[in-house]
């Protein structure tokens, strides 16, 4: 059973051998490839959000994500999430879990939507994934994002009510 809870210092070598090699391709997320660990880590479980891992009964590590309010002041009720899943764990539905998991977690802190900001194009797996657990595209920023095989890709705006 996969299961997630929220993240701790010892959890960085995990979450940092999920981040790297995604931040390293340069295919999915909006990062600096050559981002170092500490900055890394330091984004993905800074003061401003929730970070979380998804586990297995062992308790091995197989995903992470993050859930924070997309904006502050008037903004503050959308939430906004990153998630990632460890190359060993994919296709093992983590993500599905994940994102289940944060809907349920952002309820519970008052949020009433959900908004992700740049949806990598190119990135059809994550696309279909959001879009059946009701996500609507509702914004698309052409040419937004360079990606390293495939160059200039837009970048989608998803959104879903909670």
């Amino acid at each position: 059973m996969i299961t997630a809870r929220v993240a701790t210092a010892t959890d960085a070598d995990a979450i940092w051998a999920i981040l790297e090699p995604v931040i390293r391709a340069g295919e999915t997320y909006a990062f600096d490839r050559a981002l170092p660990r500490d900055a890394a880590l330091a984004y993905w479980m800074g003061l401003d959000r929730t970070t979380l891992v998804a586990v297995d009964g062992t308790g091995l590590v197989l995903g992470t994500y993050t859930l924070r309010a997309n904006q502050a002041g008037g903004g503050a009720h959308v939430a906004n999430c990153g998630y990632m899943v460890a190359g060993h764990a994919a296709r093992r539905g983590v993500g599905r879990i994940m994102a289940e998991d944060s809907f349920a977690r952002a309820r519970a802190e008052g949020f009433t939507a959900m908004q992700f900001n740049f949806v990598i194009a190119s990135n059809t797996r994550a696309i279909a994934l959001w879009q059946s657990l009701g996500f609507a595209i509702i914004g698309r920023q052409p040419a937004a994002f360079t990606h390293p095989r495939l160059g200039p890709v837009d970048a989608l705006i998803m959104h879903r009510v909670l």
